[in-house]
């Protein structure tokens, strides 16, 4: 037996966030001005002692590769690895069809380890998990499968796999997506959701990814197959995360966000600016790892046209140099330039964009390598950043993809 062998989906194409995904997969997102969104799932299992993990991609994984191996090599002194895995049509000449396929194409590399449990997570929700609580849970109630699930307000659970369990914690009701969720009982305003984090039993695991497999009218997807054909057997239980404790945390330890939309991204990027903030990334006893590039600090220069800089509640990665600027409620990721006589608020700059002078961006969202004409505005009217052909989100975000040089022929 070789412990726990954890495998992360991270091969999703977020097409809801485009064009932040238009030339990368969803989990190479880049968050909070130096991550990106695998960085939270992968320090989640490595600050549990879980070093042995399988990444496994589809979509427009080269960002995310090299992510991978810039931020998250292993020596090769050990038996612990973080390998990534592309798609191999081992089953055959067809991509994965749903998470519970994904899985099953690459159980042999989960057979050869023998493992006494495999941890099948997501890659691209913003949260902290001690992961070793939730596989101790498991082995307590001596599972087939373990779900982590979270308490959403009611009017969101629509959009996520509801679950009802026993007073054991025993899960005996499952929707993936109810048009009408139901309620925690005695607590109409509330529902529990899965996380899309998962504890197997191995061989409850092989047995059921095989049957699944043969079943020409299954979805292969986990959610919809997977949890209900085995909650039916009556061993499934749910690992409830308000009980879950990272030490030393300051900010709310059930901070948990699926960014699966651009409304989505924007609000978990502010959340990350107030002063006390709900998403803690300062615990020294739960480090953020991440790669970091060969730049020198921020600097904040006076203007020499006399125009003072402001910069509050907002976050400047290494490299920035801000000269003369407002910055408000704002994230710049690695080497932003920022000219004179700019305002930004409430945005976040991604990193590798110059910023020309007298510009205005508001509520909006710049991808990398973006490249601003002076005395431009973005965010500022509608109808022209539709002009541009830039996304404008539900919540009236605005989206420059990367690459694109703005302003330049207005």
């Amino acid at each position: 037996m070789a412990g726990i062998l954890s495998m992360i989906l991270a091969g999703g194409a977020g097409t809801r966030l485009f064009p932040l995904t238009e030339t990368r997969t969803k989990p190479a997102v880049p968050f909070a001005g130096q991550y990106r969104l695998v960085d939270f799932v992968l320090n989640n299992f490595v600050n549990s002692d879980l070093l042995k993990i399988y990444v496994l991609t589809q979509f427009k994984s080269q960002s995310l590769n090299i992510h991978l191996r810039q931020a998250w090599h292993f020596s090769g002194l050990t038996d612990h690895f973080i390998d990534p895995i592309p798609a191999q049509m081992r089953m055959g000449k067809r991509w994965y069809e749903g998470t519970a396929d994904a899985i099953y194409q690459n159980l042999r590399l989960i057979e050869i380890h023998d493992p006494d449990l495999v941890v099948i997570f997501g890659s691209d929700h913003i949260y902290k998990m001690n992961v070793r609580q939730m596989t101790d849970f498991h082995k307590n109630k001596q599972a087939d499968l373990t779900v982590a699930a979270i308490r959403v307000p009611i009017e969101e659970a629509h959009q996520f796999g509801v679950m009802e369990i026993d007073e054991e914690g025993r899960l005996i009701g499952f929707e993936e997506k109810p048009a009408k969720p139901k309620s925690l009982p005695g607590n109409p305003d509330v529902a529990l959701i899965s996380m899309g984090n998962y504890t197997f039993d191995p061989d409850v695991l092989y047995r059921v990814l095989k049957e699944d497999a043969q079943d020409p009218n299954s979805s292969h997807d986990f959610g919809k197959n997977i949890i209900p054909n085995l909650m039916a057997e009556g061993n499934v239980y749910v690992y409830d995360f308000a009980n879950n404790h990272i030490p030393g945390e300051r900010g709310d330890p059930f901070y948990w966000r699926d960014v699966g939309t651009i409304d989505s991204y924007w609000q978990a990027s502010m959340d990350l600016l107030d002063s006390d903030s709900a998403l803690d990334l300062y615990n020294p006893k739960w480090p953020m790892r991440t790669y970091h590039p060969t730049v020198p600090a921020a600097q904040i220069y006076s203007c020499s046209k006399g125009e003072a800089n402001q910069i509050t509640d907002s976050s400047i990665a290494s490299g920035c140099i801000v000269e003369g600027a407002t910055v408000k409620k704002s994230v710049l990721g690695f080497e932003v330039i920022v000219q004179p006589n700019v305002a930004i608020t409430e945005s976040v700059i991604m990193g590798s964009n110059v910023i020309g002078e007298g510009c205005t961006i508001h509520r909006a969202i710049l991808d990398k390598n973006v490249e601003v004409a002076p005395g431009t505005t973005i965010g500022v009217d509608h109808d022209l950043d539709e002009k541009r052909g830039f996304t404008i989100s539900a919540g009236g975000i605005v989206t420059v993809p990367k690459g694109t040089k703005v302003g330049f022929d207005d």
